[in-house]
């Protein structure tokens, strides 16, 4: 019950304290790294936004440059030149040749259209003289600016175009100039617009049609275009960013620039997992961190907390046996003070009884107890009462002598004289039990310098562990002393038994304190770990060898101090 009890106090123990490291280690880390990245989020979120306004801007820039140097270069054409000479066929040829040579074949072909809107004159690859315009937009839209650009068309020719054209007034008429430009030039201008791996660019017209060619994976939603017109509109810039679905349900990021007067829009699409591509894989390597810094913080908080709880649990054992230790120790005071109470009482009567003894032999010396017929009965009887008066003295003398050596002072002794002196409290004992003390002690043994009292209770809590063990069967107890072969510099004490032994499931525990095989109320468990306590304070160390019906035999190994 009390082990359960100790046993759920450390695992509480264990866990508030790993509950607590935890909180700890992983609060600040998640502040810092969550700071961090929101931190780097938004600094790469504006660099990126920023790299691509000026891109496309940068773009916008360019591809109005081109119109409106294509429709300058048309209308330095108009002013140099006649309505007259430019309705020449030849001379009109010439100027598209020259415009061609000088601007690498942008312009496709020139034409001179009247105010009814017959092409007059015409130079190109196509057979368009006396055409009429009349009905077309183009023409419609040019008659009423100076200079107009239009939108993308097939018109007759079948295929994508657009027109440049200046009108000129002369002689009370006005005439158009206008010069179609070649689609692949102007559509290479923005497909060559590519950002990451599916950013592209496109242009549209206020109806929401394709300027340049569409892109491959475009599904046809003009409609969709709107919210870019009125962003624009709203913002009243001719440029903005904006991040959102597509119909597929893509998140992507939009830049918008205006052309063309704002009559065009240039449009840059990227998927947003694509733009932000480099910042997610920061995020998956930051995470990564996070989490093989986390396991190596919960191992690391595991293992040393762990390591705290064994040591603290560890104290707190020494402690209690400590506690114990002191008990035993006041326990081994009282028996020393009782031991020599009990030692002079009984040695004032022994002396009495000795005395008289004495008194009575010489009596019986006199001539009136000479001649008795007992008179050899009475001398063997004083021989006996002097005799046991001895042993009776030797006994308290030995109880003395432990009651003496009850403290814990270090001097220099004689392991074999100590030994001995045990085994003589101990004999009357090992009678009682039908048990024989034997001993082999080497007499060359070198001086230890150890606490005799302490040595004493060693022994003495041995040999009376195996006293108990034999005191229904009898037996031998051998004691023997010797240099260590095993464990050089250290003497052997060996104490061995022919008891029924110890299971072999008990021997990892024997020196554990509390534990005992003993009933209840006949042992407290803390006898063998007093020993091992002490024997482990004198720098040396004690084992047991031992298996159910083969006895016990206890080493200890005492170090010799040169």
């Amino acid at each position: 019950m009390i082990k359960d009890k100790y046993s759920k106090y450390y695992r509480s123990l264990s866990w508030n304290l790993i509950l607590t490291a935890i909180a700890v280690s992983f609060t600040p880390l998640i502040m810092v790294i969550g700071v961090l990245l929101y931190q780097f989020n938004v600094s790469y979120q504006e660099k990126t936004q920023a790299h691509l306004s000026e891109l496309v801007q940068k773009h916008a820039q360019n591809i109005d440059t081109f119109l409106t140097e294509k429709l300058a270069n048309l209308r330095q054409t108009s002013v140099n030149n006649s309505i007259e000479s430019l309705s020449n066929s030849e001379v009109l040829r010439e100027k598209l040749q020259n415009l061609r040579s000088e601007y690498s074949n942008v312009f496709v072909d020139l034409g001179v259209v009247d105010d009814r809107g017959m092409q007059l004159a015409y130079a190109g690859p196509y057979e368009l003289k006396n055409v009429t315009y009349a009905d077309a937009d183009w023409f419609k839209a040019a008659l009423q600016l100076d200079m107009y650009i239009s939108d993308v068309f097939t018109g007759l020719r079948g295929h994508p175009h657009f027109i440049v054209a200046v009108k000129k007034h002369e002689s009370g008429r006005n005439i158009l100039l206008r010069a179609t430009i070649d689609f692949k030039a102007f559509n290479s201008l923005v497909q060559n617009l590519k950002i990451g791996k599916t950013g592209y660019a496109y242009i549209l017209n206020r109806k929401g049609e394709f300027q340049t060619s569409p892109p491959l994976e475009y599904k046809a939603s003009p409609t969709g275009y709107e919210f870019f017109w009125n962003a624009v509109a709203k913002t009243k810039n001719t440029f903005i960013i904006t991040q959102r679905k597509d119909e597929s349900g893509t998140e992507n990021l939009y830049a918008v620039a205006s052309l063309k007067d704002g009559q065009w829009l240039l449009i840059v699409k990227q998927q947003v997992k694509d733009a932000f591509s480099d910042l997610n894989r920061m995020q998956n390597i930051a995470v990564i961190i996070f989490i093989i810094g986390g396991i190596a913080i919960l191992m690391m908080v595991y293992y040393t907390t762990r390591r705290m709880v064994r040591r603290i649990r560890r104290a707190d054992k020494e402690k209690e046996f400590m506690n114990q230790q002191v008990i035993e120790t006041g326990k081994m005071a009282s028996i020393g003070e009782l031991a020599a109470g009990i030692a002079h009482e009984i040695n004032n009567p022994v002396a009495i009884m000795v005395e008289e003894a004495g008194w009575i032999g010489d009596l019986l010396e006199e001539e009136e107890f000479a001649q008795s017929s007992n008179l050899e009965e009475f001398n063997r009887a004083l021989k006996q009462i002097n005799t046991q008066g001895r042993r009776c003295k030797e006994i308290t003398h030995k109880l003395l002598s432990f009651a003496r050596k009850t403290d814990s002072t270090v001097k220099d002794v004689q392991l074999n004289e100590i030994i001995t002196e045990i085994v003589g409290i101990s004999s009357q004992m090992a009678k009682y039990n039908k048990v024989t003390i034997e001993m082999n002690l080497q007499p060359t043994l070198p001086y230890i310098t150890i606490s005799p009292s302490e040595m004493q209770q060693v022994l003495l809590n041995l040999i009376n562990n195996a006293l108990d063990a034999m005191e229904k069967t009898g037996g031998t107890i051998q004691i023997s002393t010797k240099i260590s072969e095993i464990e050089p510099g250290h003497i052997v004490i060996i104490i061995q038994d022919d008891g029924p032994g110890i299971p072999e499931a008990n021997l990892a525990r024997v020196f554990d304190p509390f534990f005992t095989t003993k009933p209840v109320g006949k042992g407290t468990g803390l006898g063998l770990s007093i020993c091992y306590g002490i024997i482990n304070k004198m720098g040396g160390k004690i084992d047991v060898q031992s298996a159910s019906g083969q006895g016990a035999r206890f080493r200890i190994w005492i170090p010799v101090q040169k």
